[in-house]
């Protein structure tokens, strides 16, 4: 029953390695996550930074210089948009829907009542502003840097709300006050993260080719879509590969309007299983990839140039 000398009770060299090199991946996956936290928040920019105080105070003075022609404004609590850099067309980045009511612009394109709004706001803002007039939206930027969105908004015959299509000069057939209100509802139910995550998903989709390019409003809808039910990590480092993830499938049929109605918000994609909707559901797969092989390799340079940043 003596001792022989083995190792009963003690560990082995090798399993002492081994612990030690399970504790400094965990050391620097921890690492990693922090940087790329950091990185994802920068990126957030106006988002996470913005005066909302401020913001108010210049909506109002929008809405004097706009007074005579509109009836009413509804203010986002989730604008501005991604870093200055971002392609932007959709309803969760603008500031204010602007409700018009001038009847000659209401037969008009929608062009033309962005037109009138570009004018409106150069001739009735008293301070030192840069007005531009975009596909959807007239955007004003400040001397500090702040940028404010309004979005217009016209009444068809039967009462509904109208703006204008991020891919023609019309107006769409989207509801949005009630896509609003979906939006804010399943953003509270992912711990706030999910507006955050579109956000960041629009300026990637930003930095790609106009042909493989969603617009706005579709990026939104396969957003709400792509996380209804999640039971997840909500951080947007997790849930930017899960939303493209998402979209790659979902992409691939037509998907109706977030808010019930009958028409869908990307027909410019074609019917199910197009050619357009395989190629966009490739670059879906695509940039989901490169995001778990950045995450793998502990990688924010690789997770920035998805940005647009190079290094």
């Amino acid at each position: 029953m003596g001792g022989s000398g083995g190792t009963f009770g003690r560990e082995s060299p090798q399993s002492l390695r081994d612990r030690v090199r399970r504790a400094e991946e965990r050391a620097r996956d921890a690492a990693s996550e922090t940087e790329l936290a950091r990185t994802l928040g920068e990126l957030l920019g106006d988002y996470n930074s913005r005066d909302t105080q401020l913001v108010r105070e210049r909506l109002t003075n929008l809405k004097d210089a706009l007074e005579g022609t509109i009836e009413g404004t509804v203010d986002q609590i989730f604008g501005g948009s991604v870093a200055k850099r971002t392609y932007v067309d959709g309803l969760n980045d603008i500031d204010s829907l602007v409700l018009i009511n001038d009847t000659d612009l209401e037969d008009k394109t929608s062009q033309a009542a962005l037109t009138h709004m570009e004018r409106s706001i150069r001739d009735g803002v008293h301070e030192d502003v840069t007005v531009e007039k975009g596909r959807m939206a007239v955007t004003v930027e400040y001397q500090d840097g702040m940028t404010i969105q309004l979005l217009p908004a016209i009444r068809d015959e039967q009462g509904r709300l109208r703006v204008p299509s991020s891919r023609r000069d019309g107006w769409s057939n989207i509801n949005p006050t009630a896509f609003s209100d979906a939006l804010t509802r399943h953003n509270r139910q992912c711990s706030n993260r999910l507006v955050p995550t579109i956000k960041l998903a629009k300026a990637i989709n930003g930095t790609l080719p106009e042909a493989q390019r969603l617009s706005g409003y579709h990026m939104e809808s396969l957003g709400i879509e792509a996380f209804r039910g999640y039971q997840g990590d909500t951080t947007t480092s997790a849930m930017l590969p899960v939303f493209f993830e998402r979209a790659r499938e979902l992409v691939l049929s037509p998907i109706r309007d977030t808010t019930g109605q009958s028409v869908h918000v990307d027909d410019y994609l074609g019917p199910a299983n197009s050619l357009e909707r395989v190629a966009i559901s490739h670059v879906m797969g695509r940039i989901a990839r490169r995001m778990r092989n950045a995450t793998a390799a502990g990688s924010t340079a690789q997770w920035r140039s998805m940005f647009g940043f190079d290094e």
